[in-house]
């Protein structure tokens, strides 16, 4: 079955606000067979009605979000009832219910509240437990001279409309799709490699697999690959992406890779420090954003400037003058001196060029030095160089920091090198 989203709201189209339901929604109703196929956005105005019919002739299921609330922009509710020829009428039970809800909570009645008990004709009414604004549930076809998909409209606050979806919206949903498709999805989060290297390792392969929908989503240093089909497929999918990708494979779910790293340094009871000069604390504060990351964490040191290398990291001052800060041996002895100073199992390091400035034709901006020091090994340094704005350089140099790190502690647990890239 076809189905499309309608997002209302003119804050959506001046940039104020984000859309939070495609992705909700889209991930909610995957399971069922279903998937968005169209997607639009719409300001709070007579637009609504226009799209609204332009979609009723393209789509078995519509989801319209926004709109339903109590002020004069709210106008959703009404633009489905013209667009469908469906009276509005007054539902006592639900402005009773309105009335004692705000009561309860101290908020002063209006007559615009009111217009959220307003029904349309033959609508099934989805009940707002975390706010004011009811959905509403239209059958398919419900006015016989307008032909029309299932409409769901739904409130504009993700915390409203997500608990009203899955608890009302989804059981009407399971009973409009009683038989759906046996399709999976599955997703490969990979560092280190370019989108397009990605691609030419398994995409003539994947794509040969009959009835195989496969899809790339390129971010700062990682790939994500997806892959839909029926389940013989994915599991013919999966042992060519796997076989291919190796260790590069940093994630099968939804982990981020510094969540993946936290959870191998947790298993294995092992610490990490950092020392970072041109990412200025950016490794330090992905790995923080992980729940429980204290357990594994114990310092992180930001040393831009050269005297606070010497100072807190012990980097002998006569390194930094005879190879420069941004160096193979600084990065070294940055990582050495993070390990040594906070008594970890690894320290990883960062020094580079982050720009628009500063480079030179030895060292040009965009180049970076990532070392890791390691109690039970030699300490691993190696040069890489990314040629782009200040911002996408520290999340590049991050997250191949983490990268080297993950494939380093992935090693040590199993003993089994990267075929791929090379584990240090």
């Amino acid at each position: 079955m076809r189905a499309a989203l309608i997002n209302t709201g003119t804050e959506l189209l001046l940039g104020d606000v984000q859309d939070a339901h495609l992705a909700f929604i889209a991930r909610e109703i995957f399971p069922l067979g279903l998937r968005i196929l169209e997607r639009r956005t719409v300001p709070d105005t007579e637009a609504i009605g226009r799209t609204l019919t332009e979609l009723f002739p393209h789509c078995e299921i519509l989801f319209v979000t926004g709109g339903l609330g109590p002020t004069t922009d709210d106008i959703t509710r009404e633009m489905v009832a013209e667009s469908l020829r469906l009276q509005l009428r007054q539902d006592p039970q639900l402005l009773a219910w309105l009335q004692q809800r705000l009561q309860v909570r101290g908020i002063k009645w209006t007559s615009g509240i009111a217009r959220q008990a307003e029904v349309l004709a033959g609508a099934h009414v989805l009940p707002n437990e975390n706010g004011s604004a009811s959905g509403f549930y239209l059958k398919a076809n419900i006015n016989r001279h307008i032909p029309s998909p299932y409409v769901f409209v739904l409130p504009g606050p993700p915390r409203e409309l997500q608990p009203m979806f899955r608890k009302f919206a989804m059981p009407i949903l399971h009973s409009i799709v009683t038989a759906p498709l046996p399709v999976e999805r599955r997703s490969y989060s990979i560092a280190g490699m370019g989108e397009s290297v990605v691609e030419k390792a398994i995409g003539e392969r994947v794509l040969a697999i009959p009835g195989i929908e496969l899809g790339y989503c390129a971010r700062p240093g990682e790939v994500e690959v997806r892959v839909i089909g029926e389940p013989g497929a994915i599991q013919k999918a999966d042992a060519i992406i796997r076989d291919e990708l190796g260790v590069s494979i940093f994630s099968t779910g939804d982990e981020a890779l510094e969540a993946v790293v936290v959870k191998l340094l947790k298993q294995r009871k092992e610490t990490l420090a950092t020392a970072e000069s041109c990412t200025g604390g950016f490794i330090a504060n992905c790995i923080t954003n992980v729940p429980g990351v204290s357990e594994v964490f114990l310092a992180g040191y930001v040393t831009y400037a050269n005297n606070a290398k010497s100072g807190v990291l012990n980097v002998d001052p006569k390194l930094i003058e005879k190879h420069g800060a941004v160096s193979e041996p600084v990065a070294r002895a940055m990582a050495e001196g993070a390990l040594s100073r906070s008594a970890s199992t690894y320290g990883v390091a960062t020094t580079g060029i982050a720009g628009p400035n500063g480079g030179s034709d030895e060292k040009p901006v965009g180049t970076v030095y990532i070392a890791l020091a390691s109690a039970d090994s030699k300490t691993i340094a190696r040069k890489f160089f990314f040629q782009t704005d200040r911002e996408t350089f520290k999340q590049l140099a991050a997250v191949t920091a983490l990268d080297l790190l993950r494939r380093k502690i992935s090693h040590n647990a199993t003993g089994h090198s990267d075929r791929s890239r090379g584990t240090p």
